[in-house]
């Protein structure tokens, strides 16, 4: 591991409890900004050494979207950190919890998962001595107040961090909007604040958005997303068809009312092409299909490609049984995470993973159409010409995607 000297802000968030920092007599920390400066991993290492400072034989949470999140994002890569400081960590994986113990103190971390309203039961009836939320604003108002909640043990504290989201986001507004009255001590990371990312690094994170998600991820803005969903979809997203491709997939959005989107995929150097396409508009058309119709299309779609398998909208059942009881393709239901989907869309357009073959005309249209829907207090488009959309983005999210690698700030050579 390779060790960088602090930035001030991660300083800060280090030892803003200390006896000897100005912000000590804080009940709460809220570090919010851009993907990649550093916070998780100096905000961790400060709440759990805060804890052993503090406490003796207490509880303390440590929350994130899911539990297997709060692993993969900061238990995994930052408990050897911690042995590296010195503290002894017992992790207890079926238990829920680890057990770290700093001179001569012990204390508890539960993890927990605020995924949606109903994990707020999950921590009821705890008491707790202090709590940490990473990625708050993926979780729901009523888990993080139910854990806060259970604070009851007097010197507790929160710590928050976060990327940025809409400006109507209820943590952006009832805490960070209100920092001075909830007595939190606020800081706002950018890329910069981490001193372990090199100058090639920086520069492929400014290539790699674009939007509202390059203003929030990169700038670090809680933007409201507006305007077309794809602004960087242009020609230079069009291309001629290749003549053979090594693999296929098709890609299907299922409709009967509304319409049904198909699209042939292949790849081609390592850059997926969407081949030819198959839409069907029954409001359009002036009548209905039958799943059978569709698998006819479906078919046809495919007709000389050996497909690897069918991604398939995961609402659309009975599309997915029949595909099953025909035994001719594989079929996969496709990741519905609609955001995160969009980003990973936006990221292969624009770092020309997926090309559009000319021909593709449906999908040409949605592409010009496909908007944000401005009135809404949370992020989502507009649900009108996002049939091939939806289609395209669950090919992306299910197939093409892979788990970014996580980049991190590391502590630095401590004087002896």
């Amino acid at each position: 591991m390779r060790f960088e000297p602090f930035s001030k802000k991660q300083l800060a968030t280090l030892c803003w409890w200390g006896s000897n920092s100005p912000y000590r007599d804080k009940d709460a920390i809220i570090c919010d900004g851009a993907v990649r400066s550093g916070k998780s991993l100096c905000m961790f290492v400060s709440f759990i050494t805060w804890a052993g400072c503090s406490f003796r034989n207490a509880s303390f949470a440590i929350c994130g979207r899911t539990a297997s999140s709060v692993r993969r994002n900061l238990l995994q890569p930052y408990l050897p950190v911690l042995k590296d400081l010195g503290l002894r960590c017992r992790d207890e994986v079926s238990k829920g919890k680890i057990t770290v113990e700093m001179n001569g103190r012990e204390n508890t971390f539960w993890i927990f998962g605020g995924k949606d309203e109903s994990s707020a039961s999950l921590i009821q009836g705890m008491t707790l001595s202090g709590v940490m939320f990473d990625e708050v604003a993926l979780m729901p108002r009523s888990f993080v107040e139910q854990a806060l909640a259970r604070c009851s043990m007097e010197g507790s504290k929160f710590w928050f961090n976060c990327n940025p989201s809409n400006p109507s986001h209820w943590f952006y507004t009832e805490w960070i909007k209100k920092c001075r009255q909830k007595n939190a001590l606020y800081l706002h990371f950018t890329m910069n604040e981490n001193p372990s990312l090199s100058k090639a690094v920086l520069e492929r994170y400014e290539n790699m958005y674009s939007g509202a998600f390059y203003e929030r991820f990169v700038k670090g803005r809680w933007v409201a997303a507006d305007g077309a969903v794809y602004p960087m979809f242009s020609d230079a997203c069009m291309a001629d068809c290749p003549k053979q491709c090594t693999r296929y997939y098709v890609s299907c959005d299922y409709g009967t009312v509304n319409p049904a989107s198909f699209g042939l995929w292949g790849e081609y150097h390592g850059v997926w092409y969407r081949l030819r396409e198959y839409y069907w508009s029954s409001r359009r058309e002036g009548a209905q299909k039958t799943d059978e119709e569709y698998y006819a299309e479906l078919k046809s779609l495919c007709n000389g490609c050996n497909v690897t398998a069918v991604i398939c909208d995961p609402s659309a059942a009975s599309f997915i049984t029949l595909i099953r009881r025909k035994g001719e393709f594989s079929v996969i239901p496709a990741k519905n995470d609609v955001l995160d989907g969009i980003r990973r869309v936006s990221d292969a357009l624009k770092n020309g993973k997926i090309k559009i073959c000319r021909g593709c005309d449906d999908t040409v249209r949605e592409f010009s159409l496909y908007r944000w829907d401005e009135g809404s207090v949370r992020d989502c488009p507009k649900k009108e010409n996002d049939h091939a959309m939806d289609d395209i983005r669950y090919f992306v999210s299910t197939v093409l995607y892979r788990p970014e690698r996580t980049s991190v700030a590391v502590a630095a050579k401590r004087s002896r």
